[in-house]
């Protein structure tokens, strides 16, 4: 069978010489997924699966993953046992094998015997298992909205809140409600690419404005000006940062709301790393400033309580003025979710519990661990003269290093550097091009220590092994 490309369309010669113009053709070609290399740009997990097939098998010392945040792998970071305890005894109940709610069953505020759907649910499985099920899914939403109420000025309802199967899913509700003909997004550089990978399958322009390493990685706002004009609809700031490790002060955060009002745009606050700091700098929710300029918060259960496969996210309304209702990007939001999937049943149904009975000394735990560990990894790099890192990290569970390639014989860039660090010492790191800052390298210290130091003392010894010959000084 011969086939053939013409202006996009794929032409198939059968056996017997006929040849079919498969339509499909042209957007599969030219769509964003399909070019070569774009999994590795818009995607770390693609980057840490091809870095990983550099490892050499042969190497008998445990693979040591310091690319990718997700520390529940090791027995220290295990989540709190009530929030276990509530997953389990929610199961056990029975109540939550159904379909989920989607973003919050409005039937289950109504009378139900006064309506259709609720006499058939009476008729099917009875008013009162009917009622304590779906009741259920309203009380999960209004603990999840009272929770983030503690940090806020003003309250929000259950109305202000809509769950999503984690963080990724968040980000894809966002970015579809936004994505309009010629419209762009201000996405940070460095960033976190699933806003890059959403915004190109949804044809959103983006625009970068940049972080400034000297200052903390502060949003450079004379950047974020620049690259706004009429046709940009949102700003993406994340807090606690990652990749740097920073945390915003009010003082910044402050400013960002009102460039953000002059701009007329909203903010997209990303905030799954919230409250994990362990700086001088408290965390602030962008929320604070939602009187200033809309606010659309993305959390998730992941990183806080350390059960990132869990998959449970949201999206928040910090909005009091009521501006993103009255522009319909509400009503977009849950017409999006109304047609997509929705994070598992048993998991909505454990929320409260997990909000209401997780210890306080498990949170303060997790930072003690992290602050340690940031404080290794600090230390450590600053004895590996071949990268440089700017700031000591306060905040998420990543730090952003800067390769210093002028030091270093036959690594090309921050990509090479990685895979041949894969090669010979089985350590996996991710490099800083993925996340928009070519020869820089993101770290993650979210890891136990002996591991951590296991894993920063392999690079030295790499950077040691590959260091310019006519140096004086080790590297």
């Amino acid at each position: 069978m011969a086939t053939h490309h013409d202006n996009g369309r794929a032409a198939a010669g059968d056996d017997d010489g006929d040849a079919v113009a498969w339509r499909f053709a042209r957007p599969a070609v030219d769509g964003a997924l399909a070019s070569e290399g774009a999994a590795d740009r818009i995607s770390i997990r693609a980057v840490r699966y091809k870095i990983r097939e550099s490892v050499d098998e042969r190497d008998p010392r445990p693979v040591l993953p310091l690319a990718h945040g997700d520390p529940s792998v090791f027995p220290a970071f295990r989540t709190a046992p009530e929030v276990e305890d509530a997953v389990v005894a929610t199961l056990r109940s029975g109540d939550f094998n159904c379909y989920p709610a989607g973003v919050g069953l409005p039937a289950a505020r109504r009378d139900v015997t006064n309506d259709k759907f609720g006499q058939d649910a009476f008729t099917l499985i009875g008013y009162r298992n009917w009622r304590n099920t779906y009741q259920g899914f309203t009380n999960h939403v209004g603990a999840l909205a009272e929770h983030l109420s503690r940090d806020l000025p003003y309250k929000l309802s259950t109305d202000d809140v809509f769950l999503t199967a984690g963080g990724t899913q968040a980000i894809e509700v966002v970015i579809s409600v936004l994505a309009q003909p010629d419209a762009n997004i201000l996405l940070p550089r460095p960033g976190y690419p699933n806003y890059v990978a959403r915004a190109a399958l949804n044809n959103l322009q983006v625009r970068h404005f940049d972080l400034i390493p000297e200052r903390g990685w502060e949003i450079d706002l004379d950047s974020l000006v620049s690259v706004a004009d009429k046709n940009t609809t949102a700003m993406v700031i994340i807090n606690p940062n990652n990749p740097c490790g920073s945390v915003y002060t009010y003082e910044h955060l402050a400013k960002v709301a009102e460039v953000a009002r002059k701009l007329g745009i909203l903010v997209i606050a990303d905030e799954v790393y919230g409250n994990l700091v362990f700086g001088s700098s408290p965390f602030v929710p962008m929320g604070v400033f939602g009187h200033v300029a809309p606010v659309l918060t993305i959390g998730s259960l992941s990183k806080r309580w350390v059960v990132p496969g869990w998959r449970l996210g949201w999206v928040a309304v910090c909005d009091p003025k009521k501006i993103l209702q009255e522009t319909k990007i509400i009503a977009s939001i849950t017409n999006f979710l109304n047609v997509s999937t929705d994070p598992a049943t048993f998991i909505q149904g454990a929320l409260p519990r997990i909000l209401d009975n997780t210890k306080e000394d498990f949170f303060k735990r997790i930072i003690i661990l992290l602050a340690e560990s940031a404080e290794i990894c600090y230390r450590e790099i600053n004895g590996i003269k071949c990268i440089t890192c700017p700031r000591k990290p306060e905040g998420s569970m990543f730090v952003m290093v800067k390769l210093n390639l002028y030091l270093l014989e036959e690594i090309h860039d921050d990509i090479d550097f990685c895979c041949k660090l894969a090669k010979e010492e089985s350590v996996i790191l991710c490099p800083g091009s993925v996340v928009g800052m070519e020869n820089w390298i993101r770290i993650t210290f979210a890891i136990d220590s002996s591991s951590l130091l296991d894993g920063l003392a392999r690079i030295k010894s790499f950077c040691q092994r590959h260091k310019k010959k006519n140096l004086l000084n080790d590297a």
